[in-house]
């Protein structure tokens, strides 16, 4: 009886928290949308607007920029006084596309609105615009008229976070404005008749690349409906995923879930290998600042940034590179000879970038490869980092049948190719045609058969009375044997011929064999059976957490017990807007969780900044540190019950959010229910 009590509240609760589903649009028209960002590969970010006029120093402090406002804590009303003072009467916005254009850049993502709300382009609906300045000119319109001249797209940036207007929530912690009569869906529809200004003004928008997404006042739910507005506008525009909240912290890939936004958007970062099936484009500076720092010089060489593009190719990824103009209207001088030397390089190399695919290699020591299919096969573009000394480019592990291989810079010379096992030897000239990176063409006959082994997965790595393994491999004409006990597989291993189904703890090994001989490596993954942790029995209990708040600056997660607890009670889920102060603080929540059936259990913590979930002492997700919003998850065996739980949270600066999400047998993931959360009276 006790059992099917719980069964019954469970299930109440899952019915009345199932999300809406999300409709979806068919691949061909998305992938029609996608074609010319696909192709582009190489982007400019200009971050540029008030905050060019401090250039990064307020008060001796030299390490501000386009957050200056906030970093500085400057009063508005004493940065309002910069529109007074913003006049970039220097601005060509010829010449700054001409230098795009010029460096291999297929598109340019500028700055409608950033963060303090100031506006580069004509609005009617504020008087915080370019038009309010001495400039009176709309920059946004030249730059249009310039891309289209030159063939570039031109694309905006728009904040939905606004420090300046007075609906937007929430306040800085340390300003004086009283949240008092703000109306967040007066700010939405505020925000919407900007954007119908931005895509409808301007002709053709190539991208709305929005940011500021990470306060706890922007919802899924206000995502979704701004990403629909704005393709209804313009249905052929392409949006990124920060439109909605799915994005998980500076790695900028969205999280599992139906999110809107049609690419991940990393920053500073590139992902350290390939993401097949997605769409992402790394966000980059060419210093350590967006906007312009007079006193920033750490600059990163044109050898660094052209590899960065290969690498960033490589993987299927495009790369934007920004530029921080000056008050003035300059480019830095710094970021115009960058982009001149990429340019240089681009104009004999952009074959090997402009329309490529990533590369089927895991990984080259000597640099990276890109590819496009041609008839008949498909074209390597191996991009050579580290130019052979001995002549002979050694590219591993490929069983296809070579073609012609040839220099990118000079395609009527070819160059000699020969088989050593599986291994393709190009012999190269003494000297190097590019010393930064090199381009050698390989073509193969049909796909590349790369010596890649099998891929192994299941649902999750533990299991309790049984669990189905997969082991599958998108190689052709192939065999793939396997082995239980880690050994490595032979000609008389097992072949798989569907799922394998383990009983027992195993170390499954997996290798790809053909026409009698192995061709891969081996791949190994542990699964183990586990005995679930038991449920407690309780009396006198309620629905409910309970919690408490701390505060203080930490880096990392502290020793809670040893801190004073500044407020305590009970609340219905993990609430962070118990709080006293919008930064500096931490909450600790205690309790117990619900489960209606044995079965492993995956829970999830999504934060900024650190948190961790606890099953009774055993620390299920670790998420702890300084980052923004990030997610991980753990998984654990559990039977149905009631089981003690414990999660922690801290955050330091800049956004504040926690989400709990779990999944189990026969539940998709969700946010936990608060009916089924209690505590002890």
């Amino acid at each position: 009886m006790k059992r099917l009590l719980y069964l019954f509240i469970f299930l109440f609760a899952v019915i009345a928290h199932i999300p809406a589903a999300e409709n979806k649009k068919g691949d061909q028209e998305d992938n029609e949308r996608m074609a010319w960002w696909r192709e582009a590969r190489f982007g400019m970010f200009i971050h540029w607007g008030l905050y060019t006029i401090p250039a990064g120093e307020w008060e001796g402090n030299t390490n501000h920029a386009e957050w200056i406002r906030t970093t500085a804590q400057i009063p508005i009303e004493q940065y309002d006084k910069f529109v007074d003072e913003f006049n970039p009467f220097k601005f060509n916005a010829d010449e700054w596309v001409r230098m795009a254009r010029d460096a291999g850049m297929k598109y340019i993502v500028i700055t409608s609105k950033h963060h303090d709300g100031f506006n580069l382009f004509d609005s009617q609906y504020t008087d915080y615009d370019i038009m309010s300045t001495p400039f009176k000119r709309d920059m946004m319109e030249e730059l249009a008229n310039a891309c289209r001249k030159y063939g570039l797209k031109i694309c905006w940036y728009y904040s939905i976070m606004d420090w300046h207007h007075p609906d937007y929530l929430p306040r800085r912690g340390w300003e004086n404005r009283s949240p008092k009569g703000a109306d967040l869906e007066r700010y939405i529809a505020y925000m919407k008749n900007q954007l119908k200004e931005l895509v409808q003004n301007y002709g053709d928008i190539g991208v709305l690349w929005f940011d500021g997404e990470w306060e706890e006042t922007w919802a899924h739910e206000y995502g979704k409906d701004l990403y629909n507005y704005v393709r209804s506008l313009q249905p052929s525009i392409i949006i990124n995923n920060r439109v909605d909240i799915g994005r998980a912290g500076m790695q900028g890939l969205t999280r599992e879930g139906e999110y809107a936004g049609d690419f991940g958007t990393p920053e500073q970062e590139i992902p350290p290998t390939g993401l097949p099936g997605i769409d992402w484009e790394t966000c980059m500076t060419m210093n350590n600042h967006w906007g312009y720092n007079k006193n920033d010089d750490n600059w990163k060489s044109t050898e660094d940034l052209i590899q960065k593009l290969a690498d960033i190719a490589s993987k299927g990824g495009n790369f934007l590179l920004n530029v921080g103009p000056t008050a003035e209207g300059l480019f830095p001088q710094p970021s115009i000879d960058r982009l001149a030397a990429i340019g240089e390089w681009m104009e004999t190399n952009s074959d090997a970038i402009y329309g490529t695919q990533a590369s089927p290699f895991k990984h080259l020591s000597w640099g990276r490869c890109t590819q496009k299919s041609i008839k008949g096969g498909t074209r390597l573009y191996l991009h050579v980092f580290s130019w052979p000394a001995n002549g002979r480019l050694v590219v591993p592990g490929v069983y296809s049948q070579p073609g012609r291989a040839f220099l990118l810079s000079d395609p009527t010379k070819e160059l000699n190719v020969h088989r050593e096992e599986d291994a393709l030897i190009i012999n190269t000239p003494d000297v190097a045609p590019n010393p930064i990176n090199s381009v050698v063409v390989l073509d193969l006959v049909g796909k590349p058969d790369v010596n890649d082994p099998p891929m192994i997965s299941a649902e999750y790595d533990i299991f309790i009375d049984e669990t189905n393994v997969s082991i599958t491999s998108v190689r052709e004409n192939i065999i793939i044997r396997y082995t239980l006990d880690g050994s490595v597989p032979t000609l008389k291993s097992p072949i798989v011929d569907g799922p394998i189904r383990l009983t027992n703890t195993a170390r499954v090994s997996a290798r790809v064999f053909r026409d009698g001989k192995p061709v891969s490596g081996s791949i190994h993954a542990e699964y183990t059976k586990v005995v679930p942790s038991p449920d407690v029995d309780l009396n006198g209990i309620a629905q409910g957490l309970k919690y408490s708040y701390y505060e203080g600056s930490w880096d990392q997660l502290p020793d809670f017990k040893a801190l004073e607890v500044v407020a305590a009670g009970v609340t219905s889920t993990f609430d962070i807007f118990l709080r006293e102060q919008s930064d500096y603080f931490g909450f600790q929540y205690e309790g117990f969780i619900l489960l209606p059936e044995d079965g492993i259990y995956s829970f999830y913590t999504d934060s900024d900044d650190g948190s961790r979930f606890y099953i009774g002492s055993t620390m299920v997700v670790e998420n702890d540190g300084l980052h923004g919003m990030n997610e991980e998850r753990g998984s654990i065996a559990l039977r149905a019950g009631y089981h003690p739980i414990r999660v922690t949270f801290f955050e330091k600066g800049g956004g504040n959010q926690l989400k709990v999400s779990y999944q189990g047998p026969n539940i998709n993931k969700q946010a936990i229910s608060p009916q089924i959360l209690f505590h002890k009276n």
